[in-house]
């Protein structure tokens, strides 16, 4: 299932992305390499914390323009909650809506999944991404690999 929002912004490369589940071992191969550029690289989270050993529990989801992924995400399901996590844009894709697509999408699919609330632990410097499509703060912040976090949540039934 892919989504294509009319109020997405197309990308630096003028093309729209396509938002959907990974389809492969390649595509899934890809997406974890964002991860690993986002995550690790980028803000120095250990492979280890990144690598949770989850991954197989999960439905990924990627982003992808001109058939490569720019983006991706994972949400596992346990009984009637959606857990969301690791979403990851490519640096010169960020800003232009790819992550609300993604979020979107997973809600969508857990919609589909009977899941009655996602919830999700937000870099607090992205908290207001997750609280323009309905997502709630609870708690306080917390550290985890060493960057603020909080636990966020939105009701879906």
């Amino acid at each position: 299932m892919s989504i294509e929002s009319p109020h997405a912004e197309t990308s630096s490369t003028g093309s729209a992305p396509e938002v959907r589940r990974v389809r492969d071992a390649g595509e899934l191969t890809a997406a974890l390499a964002v991860r690993k550029r986002v995550f690790c690289e980028e803000q120095g989270v250990p492979s280890t914390d990144e690598l949770d050993g989850r991954d197989s529990e999960g439905l990924h989801l990627v982003a992808l323009i001109n058939g490569t992924v720019v983006a991706t995400c994972r949400t596992i399901f346990v009984g009637a909650t959606a857990q969301f996590s690791r979403l990851a844009v490519e640096k010169e894709f960020r800003r232009q809506g790819i992550a609300t697509l993604l979020l979107n999408q997973a809600e969508v699919e857990s919609r589909a999944a009977k899941a009655r609330r996602i919830v999700l632990h937000a870099q607090t410097y992205a908290m207001d991404l997750y609280e323009s499509v309905g997502y709630n703060s609870r708690g306080s912040v917390f550290r985890d690999a060493g960057i603020d976090h909080v636990a966020m949540e939105k009701r879906l039934a």
